[in-house]
């Protein structure tokens, strides 16, 4: 009788073991991210938006988990992204960058696709986000010579071929046709061209006004601007 007795105990005490050691190797569950700085502006009304390029900020992701309540940093863990590179850029270690080329608001997210606890177990396997905004104020100054001319920018064409080149931000429309396009916008305005060959031509590419490659052109207009674009 003391022997089943014992048997019983020991079968007993090896399940409460047994239940304690995978209570111990439960995953950490991620329930949310929050992102630091929450909000960041770069820029003033009487700073043309090119002249934000190049300034930084550090983000910092940070992680609550259950099992046990924690916060963690986790910003090197975190997928992060801009919702307009064009706006701000932003490294796999969280640092944003502002171009220089547009202005106005952008969401950065840092995500996390696979939870993990501090060992490296999967977890759920959630999706969990954090955002914030990043701001770059558009540039609104005016002449203190009372009203003076507004930058302009001027198209040319060369080579053989025929296109187009347009603009959706600011309705700006020019065709080889044309030989050169001319049109004015107020200081600091972006605008983003784009070449568009008719076939049998090719686009060749840019050049002058900082624009280079195939790809669109993006100008902030602060003074009078001329480009190229090349149809073949």
């Amino acid at each position: 009788m003391s022997r089943k007795w014992f048997s019983i105990i020991a079968l007993t005490a090896a399940a409460i073991s047994l239940l304690s050691v995978s209570s111990c190797g439960d995953p950490q569950e991620l329930q949310s991210i929050a992102v630091q700085p929450s909000t960041e502006t770069f820029g003033a009304s009487n700073i043309p938006v090119s002249a934000n390029a190049g300034l930084q900020v550090q983000l910092t992701a940070l992680g609550s988990y259950l099992h046990p309540p924690v916060t963690k940093d986790i910003t090197n863990q975190v997928t992060w992204a801009s919702s307009d590179p064009q706006m701000f850029t932003i490294t796999p270690a969280g640092l944003l960058t502002a171009t220089g080329f547009v202005c106005g608001a952008t969401l950065v997210s840092a995500t996390v696709t696979t939870n993990h606890d501090g060992s490296g177990v999967s977890s759920s396997g959630a999706v969990v986000t954090g955002n914030m905004t990043a701001n770059v104020v558009c540039f609104t100054g005016t002449s203190s010579g009372g009203g003076g001319a507004e930058p302009t920018l001027t198209v040319n064409f060369s080579g053989s071929g025929t296109g187009t080149v347009t603009s959706s931000t600011s309705g700006f429309s020019c065709a080889t046709t044309a030989v050169s396009c001319i049109d004015s916008f107020p200081n600091g305005t972006t605008v983003t061209l784009t070449a568009t060959p008719i076939a049998p031509a090719t686009f060749g590419g840019w050049s002058g006004g900082a624009c280079t490659g195939t790809g669109t052109c993006v100008l902030v207009l602060q003074t009078d601007t001329i480009v190229t674009a090349a149809f073949n």
